[in-house]
């Protein structure tokens, strides 16, 4: 209950903010963004007293302090027009996001509760395929922030500063600390930013979109993406033309068999494919491959929307200054003398300087977006250069400041210096395999239907579309030609990012395009197949990911986690394998000496002496004990995992150490190092 408390208190908070400084916004907008300030604020007040008294339950205590303060300063500083009246629009947008948001949040938030630790009879956890990579670097970084030291080291490299965006994991830490389960801890959380991403982009989408129809086809563009991929299901279905792990969605004939296979199979889904020589399939559903598992991807979601909200409602004109022009027809701004509206300016430029350690890519998104309707504005201002440039230089300025120190302490800290970062791309992940594709085929058949629309509609002399593409296409650019992190599929957060803005331009070119067959008869009949081929390949993934159904920790490792949470120090250091699923760093929240390269490798660490170290201690205990004492390691682990992927002596480990824990079966067995036998 504290935890839920806890959340009430600063989502409360973020809502009377929101209301006292920005009270000619819409209602509804103006609740939505409430609720994503009050949530960056309770991922980033504790975190800011955690650098003076360790991420403890007195930097929360602070931290509400610090959250009544912000309100107090935001009531002496309101806005002093009248609340914005509700209008027929807001009743509409109401409908639309009962209609659209309610139902894919209440998916979103069973696909949490199946896909983060679901407890099964048996006693294990289960997870979904999505989140069978990532959950457990997530679980990681949330169970061992506990008490610890800002800034935090990695618990899987100790010695090693988390530079990786944690402040999404951080925030299930604080439910942690509250008395709340490990997985209310991840589900709570993980569930309440996916009903503010599903809302907040149809809120967005309302606002760009010439129509409430726009809006809604916007949204299911973006959250239903999936592309051409399902082609390969009906291409020669007669046929058997692949086995296992080589062509392996053709592997079966008939569509029914093909369709059984994307069910059932390992990253067999025709949106992201596991076998990406073969089809090239890379244009992951948003829900299923990026929402559910990647949560640092959904924290920055949540946080980035109501930005290019802020910033976007920012370039509008006051109905008084163009009465007879309808403000929902978009940023015509640009074209025309406008107010500085500076209480906006100020708040957007502090929220965006918070994003870095929520998600850096929505950081540098968010700066590449401002930067093309940036120099859009510049050039169509007519004269008023000045009046834009202050306008642009609140917000660039306080956002720059604000994030400045993460920048310093964490992503460059990281990147600089590696080789592997910041590298020349071209085409994304096609242009790295050598042009599988052709250029635009290899977009066309990722991206679908959306992506021929966009293309269609910067054809038409249409400013609002053009001024959304000058944002949008700067972030496309950056993505195509740079290569951020040693692992290139990750530039699909900044082209998810120019998706958002451009489903809007599909959304309204394509409903355009099917009121023009007005009077045919087989308007109905278009429509649908459309649809279908939009959709098709989407709904393939989500209705996969609904099956899905996974163990990631057995009955054993769960019990074993448990005592080592109640019997070890909670800073203690513990010898294991690599493995990616790891029950003491995830469950129990300790030290490990080494994770896995599926992460670190591409967080820019090279952890082949800690391996060779790992391997050399178990094969000889005797001969490489001094390894022990480098790490600062306080417990031995033996489990099924150290004995497949290693050489080890336990007869010379139990002769040497004193046992502590040992599972039913002898399956996990866990030594404490300084306490010899004396054998």
């Amino acid at each position: 209950m504290a935890g839920i408390a806890y959340f009430l208190l600063f989502s409360a908070g973020g809502v009377g903010i929101i209301f006292l400084l920005l009270p000619r916004l819409r209602m509804i907008a103006k609740c939505w963004l409430g609720l994503c300030l009050g949530l960056i604020l309770m991922m980033w007040l504790p975190a800011l007293f955690a650098f003076l008294m360790d991420f403890t339950i007195g930097a929360h205590l602070c931290s509400i302090l610090l959250m009544l303060l912000l309100l107090a300063g935001a009531w002496f500083g309101r806005a002093k027009e009248g609340m914005a009246p509700w209008s027929d629009r807001d009743k509409r947008l109401l409908l639309m996001l009962a209609c659209v948001a309610l139902p894919l949040s209440i998916w979103g938030g069973y696909m949490q509760y199946s896909h983060v630790l679901r407890p099964a009879a048996d006693g294990s956890l289960h997870v979904g395929q999505s989140t069978y990579g990532d959950l457990p670097l997530h679980l990681a970084i949330a169970t061992s922030l506990r008490n610890a030291s800002f800034p935090p080291d990695y618990s899987i490299l100790p010695g090693a500063l988390l530079s990786y965006p944690f402040l999404a994991d951080s925030l299930s830490t604080s439910f942690l600390m509250m008395g709340c389960s490990i997985q209310t801890a991840m589900v709570f959380p993980g569930t309440w930013m996916m009903m503010l991403t599903f809302s907040g982009y149809l809120i967005l989408a309302e606002k760009m979109a010439k129509t409430w129809k726009g809006a809604i086809l916007a949204t299911l563009f973006f959250f239903i993406n999936g592309g051409l991929g399902f082609i390969y299901l009906f291409d020669m279905q007669g046929a058997v033309l692949g086995a296992a792990g080589e062509n392996e969605l053709q592997s079966v004939s008939g569509l029914w068999n093909r369709i059984r296979l994307v069910m059932d199979g390992w990253y067999q889904t025709p949106a992201n494919h596991a076998e990406f020589t073969t089809y090239n399939l890379r244009w992951s559903n948003v829900i299923a491959d990026m929402m559910i598992p990647q949560r640092t991807t959904l924290g920055g979601w949540c946080q980035v929307l109501p930005c290019i909200y802020l910033l976007y409602d920012s370039l509008m004109p006051e109905k008084n200054q163009l009465p007879a022009i309808d403000c929902h027809d978009g940023p015509v701004a640009v074209f025309i003398r406008r107010e500085i509206p500076y209480r906006q300016l100020i708040l957007l430029g502090l929220w965006a300087g918070m994003l870095p350690m929520v998600n850096t890519h929505c950081f540098l998104a968010l700066g590449l977006l401002s930067a093309g309707w940036l120099l859009y504005d510049l050039i169509h201002c007519k004269g008023q250069r000045m009046q834009a440039l202050i306008h642009w230089g609140i917000f660039g300025g306080l956002a720059v400041l604000a994030a400045a120190p993460q920048l310093f302490t964490w992503t460059f800290n990281q990147a600089v210096g590696n080789e592997n970062f910041l590298q020349f791309q071209f085409n994304w992940v096609n242009g790295s395999q050598g042009m599988l594709d052709g250029y635009f085929w290899f977009y066309l058949k990722n991206i679908g239907l959306p992506f021929l629309l966009i293309l269609l509609a910067l054809l038409e002399k249409n400013q609002k579309r053009r001024f959304l593409a000058s944002g949008a296409f700067m972030i496309y650019l950056v993505a195509e030609f740079i290569q951020f992190q040693p692992n290139i599929y990750d530039n699909n957060k900044l082209l998810y990012i120019w998706y958002m803005i451009c489903c809007v331009i599909a959304a309204d070119y394509g409903l355009e395009l099917l009121g023009k067959l007005k009077g045919m008869r087989a308007k109905p009949v278009i429509a649908a197949l459309c649809a279908f081929v939009c959709f098709f390949t989407g709904a393939l993934s989500i209705a996969h990911e609904v099956k899905s159904d996974w163990q990631m920790f057995s009955r054993a490792e769960v019990e074993a986690a448990e005592y080592i949470e109640e019997n070890t120090e909670p800073d203690a250091t513990f010898l294991t394998w690599t493995q990616h699923i790891n029950f003491v760093s995830s469950l129990a929240g300790r030290r490990i000496v080494c994770g896995p390269d599926t992460w670190l490798y591409y967080h820019g660490f090279n952890t082949w002496d800690r391996q060779r170290d790992i391997r050399s201690f178990y094969a000889d205990p005797v001969g490489y004990e001094y390894i022990l004492s480098e790490y600062e390691v306080d417990y031995i682990l033996i489990g099924s995992q150290e004995r497949y992927h290693l050489s080890v002596d336990e007869y010379a480990i139990a002769n040497r150490y004193d046992k502590v824990y040992e599972s039913d079966w002898g399956e996990i067995v866990i030594y404490r190092v300084g306490e010899e036998e004396g054998k």
